[in-house]
């Protein structure tokens, strides 16, 4: 009966053993999808700070390019469109397909700046505009705050999956729930650049 008892307990302790560790992986995969959920959370404070700055930037812009009206509404448009995508990513950062269409938004926003800002250079008294070179200032400043933002979440998406990925986690991953997060990349090498928005 004692040996009997014996081989219980350790059955008993190895099952304890077996779920601590199932529990440390759980809980090692929760903590890295919150950090690349709050990396996206510092891209979101940039990205609301520059969708914020684009209706003033069109506001100042509108006066002097009076026949560029289409140009204008592409921007708002496009801002419009960007908003809502990275309200949705905001909502739930794990949601790869939310993150593919804040991508090609913010891809429709970046190439609607950078034909304004096309616009705005044929008109030198915009240029000279001391409210308009501020405001552009202060969207190139946001635009670096977001790369950066950008990088940092990529980094903790990165982490995240390669946990995810790796054995033993991946046995367990699929069964928690854990998806494979999206990086916040960019697809067309042509909207690598930042929009000029230098007026000198």
């Amino acid at each position: 009966m004692t040996t009997a008892l014996i081989v219980l307990g350790i059955i008993a302790v190895v099952i304890v053993l077996l779920a601590l560790w199932v529990v440390g992986i759980y809980n090692g995969l929760v903590t890295l999808r919150n950090r690349f959920k709050n990396a996206f959370a510092q891209i979101d404070v940039q990205l609301k700070r520059r969708y914020d700055l684009i209706p003033n930037l069109v506001e100042t812009a509108k006066g002097y390019l009076k026949h560029e009206r289409e140009t204008l509404e592409a921007v708002i448009k496009a801002r419009n469109i960007a908003a809502s995508a990275a309200e949705a990513v905001a909502s739930n950062p794990a949601n790869g397909g939310a993150v593919k269409s804040l991508m090609g938004a913010e891809a429709g926003l970046a190439g609607a700046l950078s034909r304004l800002m096309v616009v705005a250079e044929q008109y030198p008294d915009l240029k000279a505009n001391q409210n308009m070179m501020q405001l552009t200032e202060e969207l190139t400043s946001t635009e670096n705050k977001i790369a950066f933002a950008r990088q940092a979440f990529n980094d903790s998406v990165m982490t995240y999956n390669t946990q995810r990925e790796t054995f033993p986690t991946v046995v367990f991953a699929g069964m928690f729930g854990f998806q494979p997060a999206e990086l916040f990349k960019i697809e067309d090498p042509t909207e690598r650049n930042a929009p000029q928005v230098k007026f000198s």
